[in-house]
Order: C-alpha cells, then sequence, then structure tokens
C-alpha cells in the first residue's frame, strides 16, 4: 500500500487496461499519468481550463478521455500524453465519460442534462440523449456494450438501449442525487451511490431493487465492482472506502486512511490493486491480495 501525492483535489482516478498506468483527473485543471507499480510520475496533459471531473481509457488502452469543468471532453494518447481531439458541444460541465467496450463509442453526461453520444476515432457526435430532470453526473456502459447507465442529479439513474439510445427504464429510489453507476462484470447489476448515503444494488433485466447497502455517514460519491464481481467498493465524503459483499451486501472493511472526501475509487484489471483519489489530494494504491 502507498500513497502518491498531487498538487490539488483528486476527482477521478482510472486504471490502465494493462495495469501499468494510472490516470487522474484534478482540480488544477490538468490529467497526469502515473505508473502504477510505484507511483511515479509519467506525463502530465495539459490543455484544460476548468476542473477535470472523469478519467477514461479506452478498451486497447491507446487513448484516454477527460471530462472537464470547461465543458469540453479531450482525447490523449497515452504512449506520450499527446492532445489528439477535443469534443465541444456541452453547454456545462462535463461530469463523467466512458468508452464503450469497443472502443467505438465515447459518452459523456453534464450538467447540462444531456448525455452525449461521440464516435472515438474522430470525435463526431452521434447522438444526445434527453430526460434526466437534472445535472447527469455519471455514465458507464454495461459489458456487452448494449446497455448505457446514467446517474443524476434528479435522484434517478436511467438504462438506454445502445448503440441507438433509447430509453428502457428509470430507477427509482434514492432520495438524493446518484453520484456514480457500475455495471457488475456479468452485467446483471447496476450499482449506484447516492447523496442519500447509501449504494443501492438494481437488476438491470428488470430495474427491480435488490440491496440497499447502508453504513456510510456521507454521500457516496464513487462505486466500483471488482473484475470478479465479488467485491463491491464504494467512495464516500465521510473520507472512507467501504468494500461490500456483492452477493448478500455484507460490509467486509473499511478503509480510513483518506482525511478527505473519497471522490472516485477503480480496482486494476487483475483485481489486485483498489485505487482511491481524495479531495485532499492524495491517492492510495492498496494491494487486495
Amino acid at each position: 500500500m502507498y500513497a502518491i501525492e498531487c498538487t490539488a483535489a483528486v476527482y477521478s482516478v482510472a486504471f490502465s487496461p494493462d495495469r501499468q498506468t494510472l490516470a487522474s483527473g484534478s482540480t488544477d485543471t490538468t490529467v497526469r499519468l502515473w505508473r502504477a507499480a510505484d507511483g511515479a510520475p509519467l506525463y502530465t496533459l495539459e490543455g484544460h481550463t476548468g476542473d477535470v471531473e472523469s478519467v477514461a481509457f479506452s478498451p486497447d488502452g491507446c487513448l484516454l478521455a477527460s471530462g472537464s469543468d470547461d465543458k469540453t471532453v479531450r482525447l490523449w494518447r497515452v504512449a506520450d500524453g499527446a492532445p489528439l481531439g477535443i469534443l465541444t458541444g456541452h453547454t456545462h460541465w462535463v461530469m463523467s465519460v466512458a468508452f464503450s467496450p469497443d472502443g467505438q463509442m465515447l459518452v459523456s453526461g453534464s450538467w447540462d442534462r444531456t448525455v452525449r453520444l461521440w464516435r472515438a476515432a474522430d470525435g463526431t457526435l452521434l447522438g444526445i440523449l434527453e430526460g434526466h430532470a437534472g445535472p447527469v453526473l455519471s455514465v458507464a456502459f454495461s459489458p456487452d456494450g448494449q446497455t448505457l447507465a446514467s446517474g443524476s442529479w434528479d435522484r434517478t439513474a436511467r438504462l438506454w438501449r445502445m448503440p441507438g439510445g433509447k430509453l428502457l427504464r428509470t430507477l427509482e429510489g434514492h432520495t438524493g442525487p446518484v453520484w456514480s453507476v457500475a455495471f457488475s462484470p456479468d452485467g446483471q447489476t447496476l450499482a449506484s451511490g447516492s447523496d442519500d448515503h447509501t449504494v443501492r444494488l438494481w437488476g438491470v433485466a428488470d430495474g427491480k431493487l435488490l440491496r440497499t447497502l447502508e453504513g456510510h455517514t456521507r454521500p457516496v460519491s464513487s462505486v466500483a465492482f471488482s473484475p470478479d464481481r465479488q467485491t463491491l467498493a464504494s467512495g464516500s465524503e465521510d473520507h472512507t472506502v467501504r468494500l461490500w459483499s456483492a452477493a448478500d451486501g455484507a460490509l467486509l472493511r473499511t478503509l480510513e486512511e483518506h482525511t478527505r472526501s473519497v471522490s472516485s475509487v477503480a480496482f486494476s484489471p487483475d483485481g489486485r490493486t483498489l485505487a482511491s483519489g481524495s479531495w485532499n489530494g492524495t491517492m492510495w494504491l492498496r494491494e487486495l491480495g
């Protein structure tokens, strides 16, 4: 276990598909790439003019996308940090970005209440999904790429059929904004983390609430499933990361290294490492065994 000290609050962390690189997005308007093995800095990607809310690697690990409060999505080449393109169109902060599993599409969720679909190869706008009554705070693709989930300030999560973007169902039950959504590796379950201090698990096929995980004492900012689907991690403004059994919702561990709000959690592709980023500018990487 070790910490990486950054110069500003960390809003988002993501592992590259080969586990070798960690990306972070920060309030200092930069994206940074780190060597995951020891936390050594690799590149600082500059160009955004607002806080970087979200970072995501393409499935082949060649591209990195970042979403920012400057209303843009930027694409970067991972090998050398070179800027590749700027996607414009959102009219407010870009809160979340995600690549489709085949790498062909990039999606972004924004404070402007929309989800935008882009062709990853050239940044062409493919479509705009509307319907949320509040800012879109998180987007995530199902493992098969057939479903897109979005979480919103309007207290709901929505499931959309891809690639067309038809609304499949709206998941209601949270009593506060939904800050994070994540699919289980088998695509059958969606996790949502909310301002109401809870994590909820939903059946994707029918939208039914499966269970509610309680224990956090402040809003839940981020959720992520382990690659083997056995564990769910949640990061919260209560300064903790919690690990839950995905099977029955039992609390497995509470990690208390952070001294301020935890904004993002991410498992490495092999499931052996958990990364978390915090408002105090610290990222922790833990070997889970």
